[in-house]
């Protein structure tokens, strides 16, 4: 009985979230049509029936969340892991935000920072307004509203696509059954916030975790975020992930998460071969991002409706790139796929 209870609390949450999510697109778009009268847009319609494929794609994917919590992959207290603290703290800072969104994306502002944040150093691709949010991925306000954002953006469906990675992580490092678990090493790149790391700790609690990020912001707000859970604090360090600094052949399990459709296409190349050289033999990668028009052509409409909405330079690129086949090139053995509500998953396995 108190599963049954348990699933629909969780059911109820996610609906509500997804309500909220629908609400707050449909006000904020409202609202910026009557600051800013729409101008011509290269949006296609969503028909009817391709938004109820949609719904039935986030129903199943709300389901292998719950099954897989039932089945033990990660507790199910994970199901409920909202940061309400900073939703109530952050959220009307989203709305006063906004404004500035609104004028960066109609005047087609793209590279604009503040005059305090310091630019030097990073790859020209990674200094971009991405979803024209305010100074990038650049400024501490941008670090504490991301998460915020990026569930909003999901329907409230984010962090169940990043647990995807968590079942396919568990069952590559079984091939490491005689190593102990506190000996365990798994690197998650690009790690923004660290909720991707969070997950990883309550599915593998003995692990020893390690994140990297270009983000010096953003491994802030990780840093808040894992000190305040139990074990061993995560090892966090400011890196481009295309030159990995870490050993050859060091980490059992290796994951990306969201970072893929923000890369130009050599860039790409060049992290998967990075992750390529730090995974030991017989480990795991794994990548979550995106779905692609090879997944699903009948969401195009979708896709491409998304590119013109947020600023995302390389998406177009992404979602016709062929990243098995990039897989493959690196080394990388035994892909498997994996499609869940709009997000891709690419589980690879370095050679033993």
């Amino acid at each position: 009985m108190s599963d049954i209870f348990t699933n629909l609390t969780y059911q109820a949450l996610n609906q509500g979230k997804s309500y909220f999510a629908f609400a707050h697109k449909q006000l904020s778009s409202q609202l910026k049509n009557l600051v800013y009268p729409p101008a011509e847009q290269k949006i296609k319609p969503v028909p009817p029936e391709l938004l109820l494929k949609v719904q039935t794609r986030l129903n199943q994917l709300l389901e292998t969340d719950w099954k897989d919590a039932e089945g033990g992959v990660y507790p199910q207290s994970l199901l409920f892991d909202h940061p309400w603290s900073d939703f109530l703290r952050y959220y009307p800072l989203v709305w006063l935000d906004l404004p500035q969104v609104w004028e960066r994306s109609t005047k087609k502002r793209y590279q604009e920072f503040s005059a305090d944040i310091e630019t030097d150093g990073y790859p020209s691709y990674y200094l971009q307004n991405f979803h024209h949010q305010t100074d990038g991925y650049l400024s501490d306000m941008s670090a504490n509203l991301y998460d915020l954002q990026v569930e909003i953006l999901f329907g409230g469906a984010a962090d169940a696509m990043r647990r995807r990675i968590l079942a396919p992580l568990k069952g590559g490092l079984k091939i490491f059954a005689d190593v102990s678990p506190r000996q365990i090493r798994i690197l998650d790149v690009a790690c923004g916030t660290g909720r991707t790391l969070k997950m990883i700790r309550a599915a593998l609690p003995q692990s020893s975790l390690f994140g990297c990020d270009l983000s010096p912001a953003y491994l802030r707000k990780a840093n808040e975020l894992l000190s305040q859970i139990p074990g061993e604090l995560p090892q966090l360090m400011q890196a481009n992930a295309e030159e990995l600094p870490y050993l050859d052949n060091y980490f059992h399990g290796v994951t990306c998460v969201f970072m893929f459709h923000e890369l130009p296409a050599t860039a790409r190349q060049r992290v998967i071969e990075a992750a390529f050289r730090v995974t030991k033999p017989g480990g795991i990668f794994i990548i979550c991002d995106s779905i692609q028009k090879s997944d699903s052509k009948d969401l195009m409409p979708m896709m491409e409706n998304f590119q013109e909405l947020f600023h995302e330079p390389y998406y177009r690129h992404y979602i016709t790139d062929d990243l098995g086949e990039r897989l493959q090139k690196a080394g990388f053995e035994n892909i498997e796929t994996q499609v869940h509500f709009v997000s891709k998953y690419l589980i690879a396995h370095k050679p033993a």
